[in-house]
């Protein structure tokens, strides 16, 4: 045995052992006094979640008794259940008498929970894993193959079927992990016990909710490694500041950029690291850069609308650019909820004459049409919306930590429970990711503005209904939009299905261009060239369905961006001098990013 193997079998001698029972029960301790201070809050508040329990038990009592009603399908899905069941016994039982044989159930490309070799290598441990599989199938199946269910009631029943089924895998629990095991073996329990005050720690964090760390959040600060590009907040309200980027060529496109993230998050996802950052890259490109940054409201906000999105975000904005610049009209970029933000700016300003104010647009994972949302819909319903206006009305606002675990339960595996195994089975610190930092740095969503966007934008599906919905009193027609687009999306996108972003093609009225990137909703868009992944698919025809467009698609390596700066910059003018934040009639007020970004959410 080495040194190393000795030092890592090595028993911790009993005076650490009784610290570290003595840290652990102290903080156990605290964490107890945090969940009951937390369980008293909201037994008094009627407590709230995006999971309702009615919604969901209302859909598996119907699923339930549409099961009930075909007793002969019953049977034969247990039948056929038994028969899987048997061949991965029997495949078993041909390794354990020394055969070989082909395994009754893989996991599908892309599932890491098995990445481990000894889930193939040991006998017990790939019988587990295969026994689980077919399990895991044939629930999945009998869920969502009742027939005569409502589709919102299917969507439910499939949806917390999949979270019941990822809950019970065997690589979440140490017993049968055998990487778990193993690692408890080397350690000689510390791995346990590194775990249990991990998740003792995120409960505290939590205060009493038991909220899992993603990543070391004490590697990243604002302003210092993540949001780093050099810039000025030039303009701000009560809902935004605006930030002018710092040039760093010396000629830039005459026309401006203004690019409108979306509020539900940090703008900082386009400026993580300068190897990954939108904002720098365009820039570097020669754009005069502007973005404007959201506030993170609070319940002094509750009352903002969306139309108070529009007139303090980009229409501000864009009178902003024009002091700072002189120049009257801009290219503008919206992403996911800040698209639709900027197509309703669009279609205002049309309305008001003043369309020339925007040279071109560009749209990044936003939905044009609310009919097919894919799983987010699971948590927005009539009963659910009630709920959610029930508790912004009295508390201002909805926390973000209700947004994050939604995105977190619609990637279950990636976003829960692979942190709960490395954090509590594996005793492991979260490693440092720029990505997860942001994702964990969650907005609040002011009561006003969230309930007119649920009821008329995504339930009712009004904007794109000519005179749907009105801004700032006035009536809007998407269709008036004539404005040169560019609309992006992403295939494996979970949060703004691709099929429900092209229709936007065939509601605005000018020359638009359609470009649909490999991956989701994050790593899709924020794909430098530079990193040579994620290709992406073009086809200048726009049909009104776009799997046709996709059928007939050519297929590109690398970066959708190269092709957006190509569209870009025939939109963007001559080159001039470049503009230094200052230069105009708009003063800096801070350096970038601001002090809007670096309001945290508290609850």
């Amino acid at each position: 045995m080495t040194d190393k193997q000795a030092s890592n079998t090595e028993q911790p001698s009993p005076e650490a052992v009784l610290q570290q029972m003595n840290d652990v029960a102290q903080q156990s301790q605290r964490a107890l006094q945090a969940f009951w201070e937390r369980q008293a809050k909201e037994s008094a508040s009627g407590g709230f979640s995006l999971m309702d329990a009615s919604s969901i038990s209302n859909a598996f009592a119907d699923w339930s008794f549409k099961l009930m009603q075909d007793p002969a399908k019953l049977v034969e899905a247990q039948f056929s259940y038994w028969q899987e069941q048997m061949k991965v016994w029997q495949s078993f039982a041909t390794r354990a008498t020394g055969g070989e044989a082909a395994p009754g159930a893989q996991p599908e490309p892309g599932d890491r929970r098995f990445k481990d070799p000894a889930w193939n290598e040991d006998m017990v441990c790939d019988y587990m894993k295969q026994s689980y599989l077919v399990s895991a199938k044939w629930l999945q199946g009998l869920a969502h193959n009742t027939g005569d269910l409502d589709p919102k009631e299917q969507e439910r029943v499939d949806f917390y079927t999949r979270q019941f089924i990822s809950a019970l895998s065997p690589s979440n629990f140490a017993l049968t992990n055998p990487a778990v095991l193993k690692k408890a073996r080397e350690t000689g329990g510390q791995s346990l016990v590194e775990g249990l005050k991990h998740m003792l720690s995120d409960l505290e964090k939590g205060r009493g909710q038991l909220k899992i760390s993603m990543t070391n959040e004490d590697a990243f600060e604002v302003g210092t490694n993540v949001a780093t590009t050099p810039g000025e907040v030039i303009f701000q309200n009560e809902l935004m500041q605006l930030i002018q980027y710092t040039p760093t060529t010396d000629k830039v496109y005459k026309r401006p950029l203004l690019l409108v993230p979306p509020w539900i998050n940090k703008f900082y996802i386009l400026d993580l690291q300068p190897k990954n950052s939108f904002i720098k890259h365009a820039v570097d490109q020669g754009h005069t850069v502007f973005v404007v940054s959201w506030i993170n409201p609070d319940e002094t906000l509750a009352h903002k609308s969306f139309d108070d999105y529009m007139k303090d975000g980009p229409l501000a904005a864009l009178d902003a650019i024009e002091a700072a610049t002189d120049e009257k009209s801009v290219n503008i970029l919206g992403f996911c909820i800040g698209g639709i933000l900027v197509s309703s700016t669009l279609a205002y300003l049309a309305a008001q004459g003043q369309a020339s104010r925007v040279a071109s647009a560009t749209f990044l994972t936003s939905l044009f049409d609310f009919k097919e949302t894919g799983e987010v819909s699971v948590f927005i319903d009539d009963d659910q919306v009630a709920q959610i206006e029930k508790h912004v009305t009295e508390k201002g606002y909805l926390e973000g930590t209700h947004m994050a675990n939604m995105f977190s339960m619609m990637r279950e595996n990636d976003l829960i429970w692979s942190f709960v195994v490395n954090n509590y089975l594996l005793g492991r610190e979260p490693m440092a990711f720029d990505l997860l930092y942001w994702n964990g740095d969650s907005t609040r969503l002011p009561a006003t503005m969230l309930l007119f966007y649920l009821r008329q934008i995504y339930q009712q599906n009004l904007l794109r209904e000519p005179g749907g919905i009105s801004m700032a009193g006035t009536p809007i027609d998407l269709r008036s939009v004539e404005t040169p687009t560019y609309f992006m999306a992403a295939k494996e996108d979970h949060i703004a299905p691709w099929q429900s972003c092209y229709p936007g093609t065939q509601l605005l009225s000018g020359k638009n261009r359609f470009v649909l990137a490999a991956s989701g909703h994050i790593a899709g868009v924020v794909n430098p060239p530079a990193a040579r992944k994620y290709g992406h698919w073009t086809n200048t025809s726009l049909p009104d369905d776009p799997n046709q467009w996709l059928e007939n698609a050519d297929w590109h390596e690398g970066s959708w961006w190269t092709d957006w700066y190509r569209w870009l910059s025939r939109k963007s003018g001559a080159k001039v001098a470049a503009r230094t934040p200052g230069d105009g009639k708009l003063k800096p007020i801070e350096s970038a990013p601001g002090s809007y970004v670096r309001i945290r959410a508290s609850e």
